[in-house]
């Protein structure tokens, strides 16, 4: 029996390994579309696009999000947002975007300074922080496993974050069939899982590192599920 719990243990870690060796912005320079539309407890409520443009080093990632929740005719929830990321050898060199937020407008600019910190002007957070521990937290760029930091896209909040591989795992997204890399977020905070800031689901492609599925509770069950990838 132990015996075939550290096979499974060892399996698990290469599986990982490998994740973690391929996970690069560059991986994605042929990507040149990602549509994924957004659920809450199973019924659509919106979407999100975003558009990739590669020119020699630098990607340039373009994003529009959007979803409403109404119940018996009153609106809830109302969210729509904007943003723009190019990275230069592979490595984010800018970031802005803005988000409409239930009648609240929210924003973040970020650049890397010459001492590979990225500066923050953000409407929840102003300062700077490091480069190579920190990343902008959209679950397209499959790098955001190896990091102990995330930025928040919307504001600019920076929440420090753990990552647990749990496997792969076949999901069906329509009518395809995926080989997925099951991760599960958190946030590195000592309070109990239904408080956590980030506690999250989330799927890669094992072949392509295409960010397939992800889902959390938070008032109802969210998931986010691919729609549609060109290359």
């Amino acid at each position: 029996m132990k015996k075939i719990i550290l096979l499974l243990f060892l399996i698990n870690l290469i599986l990982f390994n490998f994740a973690h060796i391929n996970a690069h912005v560059n991986h994605y320079e042929k990507l040149k579309f990602l549509e994924y539309e957004l659920y809450l407890n199973n019924k659509l409520i919106g979407n999100h696009i975003f558009y990739f443009n590669s020119k020699g080093s630098s990607i340039t990632v373009k994003s529009e999000g959007n979803f409403k929740v109404n119940k018996m005719g009153v609106k809830l929830m109302d969210y729509h947002t904007k943003s723009t990321a190019n990275y230069i050898n592979g490595k984010l060199n800018s970031f802005k975007s803005e988000t409409f937020q239930n009648d609240k407008n929210k924003h973040v600019k970020l650049a890397l300074d010459n001492n590979n910190f990225y500066k923050i002007d953000g409407s929840s957070f102003k300062g700077k922080t490091d480069s190579k521990s920190s990343i902008i937290g959209s679950w397209w760029n499959h790098d955001i496993i190896n990091k102990k930091k995330q930025i928040s896209i919307v504001s600019g909040r920076i929440i420090d974050q753990k990552v647990k591989f749990l496997g792969k795992e076949n999901i069906f997204l329509g009518n395809k069939s995926y080989n997925a890399l099951h991760f599960h977020f958190l946030s590195n905070d000592n309070v109990p899982l239904n408080k956590k800031k980030i506690n999250i689901h989330v799927w890669y492609d094992s072949e392509t590192l295409l960010w397939l599925k992800s889902s959390y509770k938070k008032f109802g069950a969210w998931e986010y599920r691919l729609k549609k990838a060109e290359f």
